[in-house]
Order: structure tokens, then sequence, then C-alpha cells
């Protein structure tokens, strides 16, 4: 395969909603390259984009796809994302890597949720961007509709380059060009006069379409003052740095799965949009690069993927110099060392090798040692890192067991892995409430994780509803007192002890002859603190001997509260009064009486189960508001606010983390797939009483 420099590179990464054609897009776009005989179709699961079995299961993209076109003399990387919104990593991912983002527009479902989403990524990595609307050919489609939604949700900005002409839906009128194409059964191109019924109309589109490019570049603008009007290879150019600048996004119509327009659109990607070069380097968290073939090599591993009989492969955006097999490169994570193996450019599954890749390209290599998604790879002595992908929050949490006893540490390998390979999923092991969770964008994506340990860990896991880590605090005060005293026919024990149990937002104010003598402040391995008080008063407790043990023995009722086993926190422990043996008190009698003083202490001072609450933000169409906002009044939901944002309204609420279980699947119920949410930990409150009665009986029961 040939080798292309940076300038004849294009990456460009297809966004959009699930089910706008992406997939059938990429699909034709190779094949008008000639890089496939035939378009395969995701109804027969025969694309090169959806090669993992579970995306041919489903008849959906799950990972993005790394394919590659030559066409008139440049490469042409393409990165086809999945759509659906449970895989929104992939597409942030993409856009990191992509110099071009074509949004994929269905010409008659519009604007979604997935394609807003897409656009805020773009905007955050500052990707240039084109439009393409798309199915054309479906009988409810409306180019000059969804024309209006897209300019009145993304700005007049989006300028469009064709209007659908002359008779069916193969014949496209191009006012960039102003000739009329008409594209035949192979998808071939022909290039005509522009029937005079469409003439008017694409005049004033030719017309807008000048005015706009002369806006954004002054000489292009003294230009079109002088003559009235610019050159084709005038108007190229000022698009060009206009969509480089993000001040102008082509809108081009394609009906993908008959090939039309998609040869038309690759032109344009070579002749118009940027080359890696011409594009602001990479965020890095240290050094610098340039997109430059002679300097070091720098290389960014954006996915690890592996497939069976081969290994891992690690998908590589080459960001400075020229990498070769057998090279070698120190992994900026880490330090170590790894030894390039074969480098591939692919399609899918399939793999043309490469001698080389050079700054600006996109490929793979197999079977690096150390190396995970994210990783910076460079010259020895290099200080460039670039920075790696910052995924979106978690949207669904679930614990994770394996299925057959005995195969716990295959589901810790096979957790790591995944991860690994898919960082956007989060696995945390909570020791005290005795699970492992798996957290991910929805239960989707959760459930191809679910697939992948089962297909490629070979272990069945199951999916349970989390436990919640509930805390114990008390809202009022309390005194306690207690003796231990154990007699065994040798040396004996004994400890008595009077505490004060109560909150720790407020001030400590003695009682009587209650003097501070010590006090400390612990950090419970939870997060929570618990201030500790020696107000002992005459001497009648050796605090300096056993004041550790006093604190030891309230620390083991802390992990396990007195109301109902849930850890405590946010507490002072006053210790004011007590006895002791001279002979028979030890640190062991201490430790028992301070655990049950500080137990009975903690049940007198209004004891109160505190539940973790988040933030949570939902973004709908506005059409679905009265439901969503029902269905969170029945989940105790505290509403902060509603907003519009572009199409859409932004609700922000306080809500148990208890009652938003699967919450991602019934959102998306009830807005047919076009609501969004985000959910960050915000604080605790004390759960309302009924709950609280509820969680107490729950843990007798238990206990039972």
């Amino acid at each position: 395969m040939t080798v292309y420099d940076a300038a004849h590179i294009r990456n460009v990464a297809l966004v959009g909603h699930q089910g706008c054609g992406k997939t059938t897009l990429a699909e034709a776009m190779l094949y008008s390259a000639g890089a496939v005989p035939r378009m395969g179709t995701v109804e027969d699961g025969s694309t090169v984009s959806d090669f993992h079995e579970s995306e041919r299961e489903r008849g959906m993209s799950v990972f993005t796809s790394v394919l590659h076109a030559e066409w008139e003399g440049h490469k042409i990387n393409v990165l086809d994302t999945p759509g659906y919104l449970d895989f929104s990593a992939e597409t942030i991912t993409a856009l990191k890597v992509a110099d071009t983002a074509a949004f994929v527009v269905d010409a008659a479902e519009g604007i979604q949720v997935g394609t807003e989403l897409a656009w805020t990524y773009a905007a955050m990595t500052e990707t240039p961007a084109l439009f393409v609307l798309n199915k054309l050919d479906t009988a409810d489609s409306d180019f000059a509709t969804t024309l209006e939604r897209i300019q009145d949700r993304f700005g007049r900005a989006a300028i469009p380059i064709q209007l659908p002409g002359g008779t069916g839906t193969r014949t496209i009128i191009d006012v960039l060009l102003m000739k009329q194409i008409r594209f035949d059964e192979s998808g071939q191109a022909h290039f005509e006069p522009i029937d005079e019924a469409f003439a008017a109309r694409a005049a004033q589109l030719h017309n807008d379409l000048v005015e706009s490019i002369a806006e954004n570049d002054e000489g292009l603008m003294e230009l079109y003052f002088e003559k009235g009007e610019l050159s084709e290879a005038e108007m190229r150019t000022g698009l060009h740095k206009a969509m480089i600048a993000r001040e102008l996004f082509p809108v081009f119509l394609t009906v993908a799965s008959e090939n039309v327009g998609v040869s038309r659109l690759m032109s344009f990607i070579d002749n118009v949009c940027p080359n890696p070069t011409e594009m602001e380097p990479p965020h890095m968290d240290a050094g610098e690069v340039h997109v430059d073939a002679q300097a070091s090599p720098v290389a960014f591993v954006f996915r690890t993927m592996a497939e069976e009989h081969v290994g891992e492969y690690s998908y590589l955006k080459v960001y400075d110099g020229m990498l070769t097999g057998g090279m070698d490169l120190e992994n900026a994570h880490d330090g170590s060392m790894e030894r390039l193996g074969a480098l591939f450019a692919v399609n899918g599954k399939d793999r043309d090798g490469v001698p080389q890749l050079v700054a600006g390209d996109i490929g793979v290599t197999v079977k690096l040692k150390h190396t995970s998604t994210g990783d910076t790879l460079r010259a020895r002595g290099s200080d460039a890192v670039v920075t790696p992908v910052e995924y979106p929050e978690p949207r669904m949490r679930l614990a994770i067991h394996a299925v057959h006893t005995g195969e716990e540490d295959k589901l810790a390998q096979g957790l790591a892995q995944i991860v690994k390979e898919d960082p956007a999923l989060v696995v945390e092991h909570d020791a005290h409430l005795g699970q492992v969770t798996l957290a991910g964008q929805g239960e989707m994506h959760l459930d191809i994780a679910k697939y992948r340990l089962a297909h490629r860990a070979n272990v069945e896991v199951a999916f349970d509803r989390p436990k919640i880590s509930y805390r114990e605090t008390v809202r009022g005060r309390a005194e306690a007192k207690y003796r231990h005293k154990k007699q065994t026919g040798g040396a004996g024990q004994f400890a008595e002890i009077a505490m004060l149990v109560e909150p720790m937002d407020r001030d400590f104010v003695p009682d009587g002859q209650m003097k501070i003598r010590n006090e400390h402040t612990a950090e419970t391995e939870w997060g929570s603190r618990v201030h500790f008080v020696d107000a002992i008063v005459g001497g009648v407790i050796d605090m300096q001997r056993f004041f550790g043990a006093i604190q030891k023995g309230v620390a083991d009722m802390l992990r396990e509260g007195p109301v109902a086993g849930y850890p405590v926190g946010d507490v002072r422990v006053v210790v004011f009064d007590g006895s002791m043996h001279s002979v028979d008190s030890n640190e062991n009698a201490f430790k028992t009486a301070a655990k049950m003083a500080f137990r009975d202490g903690f049940r007198d001072a209004k004891p109160a189960i505190l539940e973790p609450v988040v933030e949570l933000e939902v973004l709908v169409p506005g059409d679905y508001m009265g439901d969503v906002l029902g269905d969170l009044n029945t989940r105790r939901a505290r509403i902060q606010g509603m907003e519009a944002e572009g199409p859409f309204q932004k609700i922000t609420a306080h809500v148990p983390e208890a009652e938003l279980y699967r919450y991602s699947t019934s959102l998306r119920s009830m807005t047919q797939g076009r609501g969004l949410h985000r959910a960050r930990p915000s604080h605790y409150d004390p759960v309302p009483r009924d709950v609280q009665q509820t969680l107490v009986s729950s843990r007798l029961a238990d206990a039972e």
C-alpha cells in the first residue's frame, strides 16, 4: 500500500445519532474507492465496519471502526462511530484523533440527541465539521425542513453546498460547482448543466455560499467586491480556511444505501477538508508535537482491542516522526520500552501491512506488552505526553459477580482486560458493602461488557442491584454509662466509662465539671470524621494509658453502626467520667466498655441514617418534560432548576442514589430514546422516617 505524507491524509470521523446511516455511508465510501467489491448492509451483517460478533447480533455499531480508502491521490482514514448513546465515549475518542467531523443526519428525523451530544464533543475538541443529510430516498425525508432545523440549532454557518434536484433521488444540484450531478446505479457521477427548474434556486444558494465565504476572509471579500463573484478555486480556499476556523459547516446530501452523493463528498474531503498539519496540536500534558515527519516519533494509543488468534491491537495516531516495525519507543506512562511489531492500515478486521506510519496517519500495531489505551509512545529522551481522553461520567452502575463459585479470579482478570480496552467502564470494589460494581454509560454498554466477559474471559457473570452506601450519624445528644466487669478466676477485667455522644457539626460546650484535656479528630476510611474528646477530671481513668483503647473500641462500632449496621461518621465522642481497677483494668476491658457505651449513647442521640444524593441533569425534548418531571417526583427528587439548552430542556435535580436504579433505561423508554442524563455525587441527606424504618427492619431480618 502507498505511504502518504500528512498533506495527502484526511482523518474523518462519521458521527451522529443511532440509525442515521453512518456505517452505510462508510461502506459506500469504501465501495466508491474500490476497497471492497460490493457494498455490504447492516441488515445482513456484511459491512466492513460492524465486524464484531456483538455488533452483527444487534445490527448496530458498538465500537468505532477504523477504515481507510484511497481517493484521488489521498488517503482518507474513516472512523465510523456508534450512534447509540451508551457508546458516546467512542465518539469522544474518535473526535480526538480526527481532523474533520462529518455529522450524518437522517433527512427525515432531523436533529436528535446523538447529534446534539456529538456537536458538544466536537466543539470541545474544536474539530472542523460538515453535515451530511442522508436517507433522502425515504418517503418522509424533507431537505428544506431538516436544513432549517440544523441552521436554527447550529446557526447559519451551516451552509448548504447541495440541494436535491432532477427526477427521483439520484440527482443532486451542487451549488459550489454549479453543476447538476446524476448518479447511476453503480454510484458513478455524471456532471450536467442544471435543469432550468432548479436554476433560480441554485443561483440563490450559490450567491449565499459566495457571500458566506467572503465574509470570513478579508482577501476574498475584496476579490468579491472587485469581481462580483469568486472562482471555484477561490471558494474552495475560503471554505477550507473557514472550516479550520469553525466558521462554516458545509452541508452535503447523500443516499448512502444507493451510493448517491458519496463520491462527490469524498472529493470535497480530499480538496477542502483540513489535513493533519493544518490542525492545532492535541492537548498535551507535557512537551509539544507539530505533525512533522522529520521530528522524533510521538504516537498516541487511542484504543486497545484484543482479537482472537491475534492478540491485542493497539490503534495509533502518529503526531510526530515516522513509525517503523521493530522500532523501540518509550511508554510515557511508566517509562517502559516497547518494541513495535508489524504496522497495518485496517479496514475493520482486514489488515494491510504498511512499511511505516508517518505523522498525521492512523494505523495499528500488535502485541504491545506494557501499553494501554491513552498511553503516549515516544522516542527515549522526549518529554511529549499527549493528554488522554476524558471520558464521560458513568450513567449506570450495577453490582457484578461470577455465576459459578470459584471463578472470582477469572472475573477480576476479565474486568481488568475490558477496562483496559474501554476506559469508559469503571470497576469499583467496596470491601465494606462486599460488592464489585461495574459502571458504564447505560444498559447496552454493560450488556456488551457482560458479553465480552463471557466470550473473551470465559466467565459467566450476573448483574444485581447495587447496594447503597448508607451512613449513620446522630442529630441529638445523649449520655451513656457502661461498666464492663468480668471475673474468670485469675486476673479479671474491669472498666467503666461515662460518654457523651453528639453531632460533630456543633461546637463542643463542656457541661458541669467537664474539661477538655485532650482531643483528636480521626478520618474514617469511608470519608467521615469522628472527634474524640478526653474530658476526664480527677484522674478517675488513666487516659494516658487507656485513651487509645477507648478510641479503638468506638472505632469497632463505627464500621458497623448501632442502628442498621452502616458506617458511622461526623460524631463527637466525649469521655467525661468512669472508673478503673488497679489490677483488673486493661486495654481490652476499656475497649469493650467504650464500644458498648458508644452503642447505647448513639441509639439515644436521635440516630439518623444518611443516604447518598446525586446531582442529576436531564436533557430532553420539551414534549417529554411532563413525563420526566412526574417520574422524578416519584423518585423523591428535589428540582433545582429548568432551562432551555438548544432545542432541548435541561432539568437539574437532587435525587437519592437509591432511586436511580436503571434510570437511563427508564428515561429512554419515557422519551423514545431521546433523553439523556448525567449524575454526579453531591452530598448525604437523612432518609425519610419510613425509609429508615424499612432499612432497620431489613437489617434486623438479615441478622436473624
